[in-house]
């Protein structure tokens, strides 16, 4: 296993100090009042640009939060250094959350997120690759984060770097043939260091997830297919840091995140409503929301 330093401007760093510097750095108390200041921005990012897809990118946010603060081994000052871990929206519709995690998390200007989909931008609606610094892959159709993921993870191996992969997807997104078949070849190849997070809001586009096809029980079907697999809250960052840290976890096994969320989490008027797949905020809205997550103005 390679030794997971890299070299920044000739000075020397290692991940795992680094690590340990975020730990101490980033408290949960910390780390939550950035799931608050992220959520409110993509209130605001998705009145300004008129996008959809709020609902989805705010069942995400406390997930990106624990794995940018306190679990991938990255440093925005060296976004492409090859031993760093990968992480992949596969659900591309919600980049909105990873722009802001990205931006508030130091790789580019957090100013950048206010031209959101705007003419000239380098923030899409739909992600591309290296369009800001820290992200991966374009994903603007579902289904192909794990199986880009795995290949990401099998280059690891040939190379003998030590990172690891992390696949966060929808829970509609599991509709996709693509999807099963890169779950059965993963345990086949016994790639332990790859991590499957499911943000499972149980919507899609057009209904329940579990009512348009027989999603339930996730768990059991990830298991079935070979994976290491837990269940979670999905708002919990305790839990979440908890788990997302002990890859690989001994198993051998490719590990399975089922993340129970809410779709629209921490305002009120969206939680738990599909409405907003499709709408944007009005500015009363936008004012609503922010005052529900502590902003005046």
């Amino acid at each position: 296993m390679l030794t997971r330093s890299y070299q920044v401007n000739d000075e020397y760093f290692n991940f795992d100090n680094l690590r340990n510097e975020n730990n101490r750095m980033n408290q949960l108390s910390e780390i939550k009042a950035v799931t608050r200041r992220i959520r409110s921005k993509l209130v605001e990012m998705s009145h300004k640009a008129g996008t959809p897809h709020l609902g989805s990118s705010l069942s995400c946010v406390d997930i990106l939060a624990a794995c940018y603060w306190r679990v991938l081994f990255i440093d925005p000052k060296a976004p492409n250094h090859e031993t760093r871990d990968r992480f992949i929206l596969s659900k591309g519709h919600a980049c909105s959350a990873l722009y802001a995690a990205l931006a508030y998390r130091g790789f580019f200007p957090e100013i950048t997120l206010d031209s959101f989909n705007q003419n000239g931008s380098s923030l899409a609606e739909q992600p591309s690759p290296n369009c800001v610094p820290g992200l991966e892959l374009a994903t603007g159709s579902l289904g192909h984060g794990l199986p880009v993921g795995i290949g990401m993870m099998l280059a690891g191996l040939i190379l003998n770097c030590s990172y690891r992969v992390y696949v966060l997807m929808s829970d509609g997104e599991c509709n996709e043939g693509s999807v099963w078949e890169a779950a059965l070849f993963a345990p086949a190849h016994k790639l332990e260091k790859l991590v499957v997070i499911i943000d499972y809001n149980k919507w899609q586009a057009t209904g329940r997830s579990n009512e348009i096809t027989a999603l339930a029980p996730l768990s059991e079907k990830w298991k079935a297919f070979g994976w290491s697999v837990y269940e979670v809250d999905g708002h919990d960052l305790e839990m979440l840091i908890q788990v997302l840290n002990q890859v690989p976890d001994g198993s051998g096994k490719p590990v399975a995140i089922i993340a129970n969320t809410v779709k629209g989490k921490g305002v009120s008027f969206m939680e738990d409503d599909n409405n907003w797949h499709y709408r944007s905020p009005s500015a009363e809205e936008l004012k609503r929301a922010r005052q529900e997550l502590g902003f005046s103005t």
